[in-house]
């Protein structure tokens, strides 16, 4: 009986890790973004760069944007944008760049992480929705 409800809550636990992100969920969590970063068509920058197609995108890659130095090697060290290293960076901003500009503590939740990136995903550079 113990290994049974034991391999359940193991399928619970595994379960909820495997969900797919929510994209509804994520535009929620873009809320914590927005005092800094916008998203869609005819986005401009604030304190920090719009967002519009940062999933995928170098480093670095909004024109004109004064970016920290750690931003700036990053981009010249050819790093991107993919879905692990938003996850590190939403995380803990200051242990993926040091230096770099952003005040905030980061997002503890994977699940919230996981949705705030498939939101940002559906953004192109121009941003549009794909």
């Amino acid at each position: 009986m113990r290994l049974i409800l034991a391999s359940a809550l193991l399928l619970a636990a595994t379960g909820s890790a495997l969900a797919e992100p929510d994209v509804a969920k994520g535009e929620t969590a873009f809320r914590k973004c927005m005092a800094c970063h916008v998203v869609g068509p005819g986005a401009k920058p604030r304190v920090g760069p719009p967002l519009n197609g940062i999933v995928g995108a170098p480093w670095a890659h909004f024109e004109g944007f004064n970016y920290s130095q750690d931003i700036k090697d990053g981009a010249a060290a050819g790093k991107t944008w993919d879905a692990a290293t938003l996850d590190a960076y939403l995380t803990n901003p200051k242990d993926l760049v040091p230096k770099g500009k952003m005040a905030f503590a980061g997002i503890k939740g994977e699940a919230e992480r996981a949705d705030l990136i498939a939101y940002l995903a559906q953004f192109n550079a121009d941003g549009s929705k794909k």
